[in-house]
């Protein structure tokens, strides 16, 4: 937990974390807000899962982190794997969610992601990790980012994705090539802001697309050309409009 004021939970994507995701703007956002920041099983130093992940367990699991760290409602930030974690939140305790951020998501894995989701699979059952990691690369950054590192950086990127990448990526790339909450779409009632990453190459924009036009009155903004991974620029940009989306959010009841 970091910061103070009304409460923030971030729920982060597949194969990342906390930081990974959201610490560029993690001090930001803290001048202001309560930070709750829980990893799924097999990231952040948290035990691996001995099952099967499961999505109502692991909103769930992020509910009563929130509600342990004296936070009865929160907007809930999720990218990626972690959009459809906030989703299935807001479905299942709505009465706790004032809110909704939206990244880089889907309803359910479009073929791009599902494809990825399957070759990670694939390598890690070889034990082919680093060619994960080049995978990612690919998939993660946008081709504008990649066309600034020297070919003879190239090696230096990869193992530096392979550090980053938690035990648990499988089992989460896992759960998103499961994920489906197309249903819970229509009743969601939370005010919600939708952010596509028109650039993405792993998550297609027109899964974002989807969010938005399944969930009444949702509020859908493009970040031209950001990738997945947003760099330094583009998360400036998506800071600015989540914090002109929050600005409009009724005063948390005392």
């Amino acid at each position: 937990m970091k910061g103070s004021g009304p409460a923030l939970l971030l729920a982060h994507g597949a194969g990342g974390g906390i930081d990974g995701n959201f610490g560029l703007v993690l001090d930001d956002l803290a001048r202001d807000h309560t930070l709750i920041g829980p990893h799924y099983p097999g990231a952040g130093g948290s035990p691996l899962a001995t099952e099967p992940l499961d999505l109502d367990e692991l909103a769930d699991q992020l509910v009563a982190s929130a509600v342990a760290a004296g936070q009865e409602s929160f907007v809930v930030l999720g990218e990626s794997l972690g959009s459809a974690v906030a989703v299935r939140i807001a479905s299942r305790h709505p009465e706790r969610v004032r809110a909704l951020v939206l990244t880089a998501g889907f309803p359910v894995a479009d073929p791009v992601l599902a494809l990825a989701a399957q070759l990670i699979k694939t390598l890690a059952g070889a034990g082919q990790w680093r060619d994960m990691a080049r995978l990612a690369c690919l998939s993660c950054l946008s081709p504008t980012d990649l066309a600034d590192i020297a070919p003879a950086d190239l090696d230096a990127l990869v193992t530096q994705t392979l550090a980053g990448m938690p035990p648990g990526t499988v089992d989460h790339f896992d759960l998103v090539s499961r994920v489906d909450v197309r249903a819970d779409l229509g009743h969601l009632s939370a005010p919600t802001l939708v952010v596509a990453p028109t650039g993405d190459r792993l998550v297609l924009p027109q899964s974002s697309y989807r969010l938005a036009a399944g969930i009444t009155g949702a509020k859908l903004i493009e970040l031209p050309g950001a990738a997945h991974i947003l760099n330094e620029a583009d998360r400036t940009t998506w800071l600015r409009h989540v914090r002109e989306f929050l600005g409009t959010l009724p005063a948390k009841s005392a």
